[in-house]
């Protein structure tokens, strides 16, 4: 299994991108958020998905860990393939998309490409308890994405050390999102 390549972006396609690994050149597909913020030349970390169908393989990268734990939790709920969970995650970042299923808001999930609303509920109903409570709800003012940002780093910390994403998003819940990123970990860790 291929958990994640680096190296520079060689050419950029519709929603994938090469990744010329030391000569060798991996197509990974991303979301679109990722796409966009990769240009040509760029050295990069993806983690990856290696999905393996009787005719094909494919790659699907993230540029967090944690983007990729909650592509792997989407693509366990009945229904809901590789394609549709890069849907998902390309409808906003992996906090935001995570925050809506804490929140039950399944018209925010139907909102994505070949995602209908049955499909939309079944994810809240399998999910809702597995990516931990909603850290904020509705629009964000510019502090709370400061914080938001902050707290991405701290949950890749955290899930890179094992945890899951619930239980990191959990342990990191009463910690002060205004320390720096390597405190928020010891807090959390401390008071596990």
């Amino acid at each position: 299994m291929i958990a994640h390549v680096r190296g520079q972006v060689a050419e950029k396609f519709a929603s994938s991108v090469i990744i010329d690994v030391q000569g060798v050149g991996y197509e990974v597909s991303l979301t679109a958020i990722d796409f966009e913020n990769l240009n040509l030349n760029d050295d990069v970390k993806l983690y990856t998905y290696h999905h393996i169908r009787e005719q094909s393989e494919e790659l699907f990268g993230f540029t967090s860990l944690a983007a990729k734990k909650l592509f792997e939790l989407l693509i366990t709920v009945q229904g809901i393939g590789p394609k549709a969970a890069m849907a998902i995650l390309s409808l906003a970042t992996p906090e935001e998309v995570r925050n809506a299923i804490a929140n039950a808001d399944a018209g925010y999930i139907s909102k994505a490409s070949g995602v209908g609303k049955k499909s939309a509920e079944r994810v809240i109903v399998d999910l809702r308890d597995k990516v931990g409570l909603p850290t904020y709800y509705g629009r964000k003012s510019e502090p709370e994405q400061q914080a938001l940002q902050a707290n991405d780093e701290a949950l890749d910390a955290l899930m890179a050390l094992g945890f899951t994403l619930a239980d990191a998003t959990k342990a990191l819940e009463g910690v002060d999102s205004s320390l720096s990123v390597e405190d928020r970990i010891r807090l959390a860790l401390k008071n596990r």
